[in-house]
């Protein structure tokens, strides 16, 4: 294996790692405002994602990530799975035959990010995940645009989506099952937003 299929290796384990820690407190936020299972489904997609590893050698990390996505599909039910497998199937796509560097990987984020939107329709303020990807990869075009390096471009990526989960505790929720509830689910942290954000500083871990 390549040292860049290895470092795609170390960030898909260590987010299986910490969401498998932080799988009850996922669902607790989820019990909130869901349908109380956002952290047993995404650990167990990653947990599937690592069997995989396990059992199976990549040749590039365009193939590892799309096979993570297409795991993460196949495996977890909700909008968590579609919707995550979708960003790591764009995200390896977009990696195909690219030299990895800031540049590229910045790319292949806003590509995810965007097979997010199309699968999900949601907007800014909504209270989804992309409460917290979209301040992450405007953070991380910054940083890129003034001349940081990978890990410095993911942590400042990271840091902006844990600002935007933290924002989404006042928003009434106008997406998904949270929406039902109407002003009621204000006050409540959004789980798709703090998992995204735990992946995120994964990445800033693993990826630099």
């Amino acid at each position: 294996m390549s040292t860049e299929v290895d470092s795609f290796v170390n960030w898909l384990r260590d987010s299986a790692g910490v969401l498998h820690e932080n799988a009850a407190y996922l669902t607790e936020l989820d019990s909130a405002i869901g349908d109380a299972d956002h952290g047993a489904n995404m650990d167990r997609g990653f947990a599937a994602i690592v069997e995989v590893l396990d059992g199976t050698e990549f040749g590039s990390a365009d193939e590892l990530l799309k096979k993570a996505g297409m795991t993460l599909v196949s495996k977890v039910g909700g909008a968590s799975g579609p919707l995550y497998g979708t960003f790591f199937l764009r995200f390896g796509t977009a990696l195909a035959g690219a030299d990895l560097t800031p540049e590229t990987i910045g790319k292949a984020l806003h590509a995810g990010v965007e097979g997010v939107l199309a699968r999900g329709k949601p907007e800014l303020g909504d209270k989804t995940m992309y409460d917290a990807w979209a301040p992450a990869l405007d953070a991380y075009d910054t940083a890129v645009a003034g001349g940081a390096d990978l890990g410095t471009a993911l942590t400042a990526a990271a840091e902006a989506a844990a600002k935007g989960r933290d924002a989404t505790i006042p928003l009434v929720a106008r997406k998904g099952r949270a929406s039902y509830l109407g002003e009621r689910s204000a006050g409540h942290q959004d789980p798709g937003a703090t998992s995204t954000t735990l992946i995120l500083e994964s990445a800033a871990r693993t990826l630099s």
